[in-house]
């Protein structure tokens, strides 16, 4: 099929090397408003500065991976031009044009992928096992705070001219959450502090978010961006239940620099009242493995017509719910979810 890659940051390229290996797939361009440096694999393939030039080439499969306040109109355009989208996370910046992007990939009958690469991860598969098993209710807490300068940190500023860190970086673990528990979430509430000249005033670049369940769990995620944040406790990842916990243990992974470290695993530590097992992860798959394998689960929705009514709802959820974060800490009140 034929394949277009719109940005070409570093989950875009993750991407078109992936297309570039897959024997079902066949890259007509690619599309970033500047130049950038790309791998060897990827020199040949025609470049093209708007996506409305690329979309011209009417491609079977649209890859969007820009900056997320283009996600929802370059997705529908996309669909409506009559081609199948994997869209990296977040899947829009308001929950309206979320909604608008699955209505319209119901309505044209096309295969919207939303890129939560975790749902790829063995591992991080594992971790969700393990704790469904444990039973609920449960408490998660979790966080990905990233201690970033030079080149990182210009990326984070210019990903915060549209989106905070606890949307950008939180819809995967909120979403590793609604697994869980998959109960209803009812109740948000957040706090957030700008700890940075350098970004917009309205903007905050620390965010914590808690979050209430129907059947009684109870969540909270942080996330920071930039040079002032602490290296100390950064990766948390620890779900508890009156039954024990299922935790990552493998020491602090996550670093900003180290793109590899934001999904690794190590090995799970699985507290029950009577013993601890710890299961370990060796092998685990990099970086570019896992936007392998989120490419092929692209490819194959498509190729074996995969219903993924679900995988759009759990993703519209898992924002929903960080917009919703994000609505608090701007109006300093909770946020109902049952009133959307």
């Amino acid at each position: 099929m034929r394949v277009l890659v719109a940005g070409l940051g570093n989950m875009g390229r993750s991407h078109a090397l992936a297309y570039h290996n897959h024997p079902q797939a066949e890259i007509v361009g690619l599309v970033n408003r500047s130049e950038v440096s790309l791998p060897d694999e990827l020199q040949g393939y025609p470049r093209f500065k708007t996506f409305e030039e690329g979309l011209a080439l009417n491609p079977d499969l649209v890859c969007i991976a820009t900056y997320s306040d283009s996600h929802a109109d370059y997705a529908v355009a996309a669909m409506e031009a009559g081609a199948d989208v994997f869209i990296e996370k977040p899947l829009a910046t308001t929950l309206d044009d979320a909604r608008r992007v699955v209505a319209t990939a119901t309505r044209l009958g096309r295969k919207l992928v939303v890129g939560y690469i975790l749902r790829h991860h063995p591992s991080w598969m594992r971790l969700i096992e393990e704790a469904r098993a444990l039973g609920g209710p449960y408490v998660f807490r979790m966080n990905l705070n990233q201690q970033s300068d030079g080149p990182t940190w210009e990326t984070h500023k210019a990903l915060m001219q549209t989106t905070s860190p606890i949307v950008d970086c939180g819809v995967h673990y909120v979403d590793v959450m609604c697994q869980i528990t998959d109960a209803k979430p009812m109740r948000v509430s957040g706090m957030g502090l700008r700890l940075s000249d350098e970004i917009a005033p309205d903007m905050y670049n620390y965010g914590h978010l808690q979050v209430w369940f129907e059947d009684g769990s109870l969540g909270w995620y942080e996330a920071g961006w930039g040079p002032m944040m602490s290296e100390t406790a950064f990766f948390v990842k620890d779900v508890v239940s009156p039954n024990g916990a299922v935790s990552i243990s493998d020491g602090n992974k996550g670093a900003s620099d180290d793109v590899d470290g934001h999904t690794k695993v190590g090995s799970i530590l699985v507290h029950r009242k009577t013993s601890d097992q710890v299961i370990e992860m060796p092998d685990e798959p990099g970086h570019q493995a896992l936007c392998d394998a989120e490419q092929a689960y692209m490819i194959d929705a498509i190729l074996n017509d995969v219903d993924l009514t679900r995988h759009m709802d759990d993703a519209v959820q898992s924002l929903a719910i960080c917009l919703a974060a994000d609505e608090s800490i701007r109006s300093g009140h909770p946020v109902e979810l049952g009133e959307r």
